[in-house]
């Protein structure tokens, strides 16, 4: 009995120790029960592991209180039973981007709420709306915490070099000023050739002929920072940058455990410790990036056999192909070459066993490749186009455009679009020649927290599915198939890579060693025989 007693006195001291490191506590009826759940585990190996699946299951919980009640850890371990079979806790999870959680922003609370997306692919005028308002909210909220334009702590306290962001309307209720104010809202041209500033509050003509940008590709409908004086009804703007982004780390500060970015897990995979230990096992894991992957061209197939012949005594986690998956992608029969030069792609990957039971075959479509026109999200290929591959490569992955990678706690996401060059035939301001124009694009994309910030009438977006295309909380890496020159740059912690063209640049593709996260400039070089 006196052993029995010691047992359970050692075991419940663990079990409250490791919910205090979490900052929670248990009632007694509470910690009594989970020492009558745990018992047969004291001595296991398994123990600090089952504890944490109960902390993780319990964090998932809407708790209102860091005291936790008996119903409360029942609740998370009848979870974690249920759980047990469950094969959620993969390394590698592909997420559809029709699959993303959407979340809106309520401004009173402060607090991001999830919202259905709905079913319907075409939305309506309030869908439209809705999507300017929360990409402006986004931006919003992330501005207002940055340390420029954040309160004093204490009430009081030297502003000394914060700014105050004022609105349209504040503008609006003034007859005039020659004091500087800084205004957030979205460059837009109600009247062409006149560019105004939009905000929920209002709309007011802005003058940009003494204007000075900052880094950055401002386009039509991109949300700005603008320093300058309203006189006469015009707001005459001296300064124009973007706003300024937000580390991920700071952002799960404020947003806690909540799962933006898609998956099976109710939690972001950042806060999930068995994901943690996963990824260290699997350190060396290698993810390899090919965009335009014209699999009419013998060129392009001879590449992808040697590429695949090079890393068949070391497969990676996972081939990425991205479209288009043809050099001449419009004609009658289309859709019957393109689903025969898939099969001849599955003839060349059965070659390699290794492969083809250790890495993942995944296929991003371009924006010649069949599908609905050019509009994005974009849904996978048909699959009366890719079955013959999907029946010979068990691995092979169909998914839409963009897409999303969660390797164990990382966040990837891939889009495959000519963006750069969009962007520098709608910009507003050619950039500034101080700044590199991968900077330009790295910065504009981490500022606006999308991955498209090009006007609709440039690049058409599903309404109600313009969250699929977020970038908040900034993820680990942005990997591009841009037929541009290729790059490597990091803005906030968070990278951002372009593949480049397979086809049209010699072979040029990108390798990202997800143990160091690193990325590697590769190629693959044709034998003189064949060129």
């Amino acid at each position: 009995r006196g052993k029995g007693s010691n047992m359970e006195s050692t075991l419940k001291k663990k079990i409250i120790s490791s919910f205090k490191l979490q900052g929670l506590s248990l009632k007694s009826a509470a910690s009594s029960y989970l020492v009558d759940v745990l018992i047969p585990y004291t001595y296991s190996t398994d123990l600090n592991d089952i504890l944490d699946k109960i902390l993780e299951a319990i964090q998932q919980q809407p708790l209102k209180t860091a005291i936790l009640s008996r119903d409360v850890v029942e609740k998370a371990v009848d979870e974690c039973n249920e759980a047990s079979d469950s094969d959620s806790e993969r390394a590698l999870v592909v997420i559809d981007a029709f699959s993303i959680p959407a979340f809106e922003y309520n401004s009173d609370k402060r607090k991001f709420f999830p919202r259905d997306a709905g079913t319907v692919l075409f939305g309506s005028a309030n869908d439209k709306s809705s999507l300017w308002k929360e990409r402006y909210s986004i931006v919003r909220q992330a501005t207002l915490r940055h340390e420029l334009f954040a309160p004093p702590a204490v009430e009081g306290m030297n502003a000394g070099s914060r700014f105050e962001l004022k609105t349209v309307e504040f503008l609006l209720s003034t007859s005039g000023s020659s004091k500087k104010v800084l205004v957030l809202g979205m460059l837009v041209q109600i009247k062409e050739g006149k560019y105004h500033l939009e905000d929920p509050t209002g709309v007011v003509e802005v003058s940009l002929a003494n204007s000075q940008f900052q880094i950055g590709l401002f386009v039509e409908n991109s949300l700005v920072l603008a320093e300058g004086v309203f006189d006469e009804n015009i707001f005459h703007a001296t300064a124009v940058g973007f706003p300024p982004s937000e580390p991920s780390a700071r952002s799960r500060l404020h947003l806690g455990n909540v799962n933006f970015f898609g998956g099976p897990h109710k939690t972001g995979a950042k806060s999930s410790v068995k994901l943690q230990a996963m990824e260290r096992q699997h350190s060396g894991a290698m993810f390899v990036f090919l965009a335009e992957v014209h699999l009419d061209n013998e060129q392009v197939m001879t590449r992808l056999n040697l590429l695949f012949k090079g890393y068949s005594s070391v497969p990676p986690m996972a081939f990425i192909l991205m479209g288009n998956f043809s050099s001449a992608p419009h004609g009658n029969y289309r859709n019957s070459d393109l689903a025969n030069h898939f099969q001849m792609l599955a003839n060349i990957i059965t070659k390699y066993p290794s492969l083809l039971s250790k890495s993942q075959f995944i296929f991003v479509p371009g924006p010649s490749d069949p599908g609905p026109g050019n509009l994005l999200p974009r849904p996978p290929i048909p699959a009366t186009v890719t079955r013959s591959l999907s029946e010979t490569v068990p691995s092979a992955v169909f998914c839409s455009n963009p897409c999303r990678l969660q390797f164990c706690t990382q966040e990837i996401v891939i889009f495959r679009e000519d963006l750069m060059s969009k962007m520098c035939r709608n910009y507003v301001k050619f950039p500034s020649s101080s700044f590199d124009m991968t900077q330009h694009l790295a910065k504009t994309l981490t500022s606006q927290f999308h991955l498209c910030p090009l006007p609709l009438h440039v690049q058409p977006i599903y309404w109600q599915y313009d969250h699929s295309l977020r970038l908040y909380p900034l993820p680990d890496l942005i990997v591009l198939g841009d037929s541009s020159k290729p790059f490597t740059g990091t803005e906030l912690e968070c990278q951002i890579t372009n593949t480049g063209s397979f086809a049209t640049n010699g072979g040029e593709f990108k390798v990202y060693m997800a143990g160091t996260k690193l990325i590697d400039d590769s190629v693959v070089l044709l034998p003189t025989s064949v060129k």
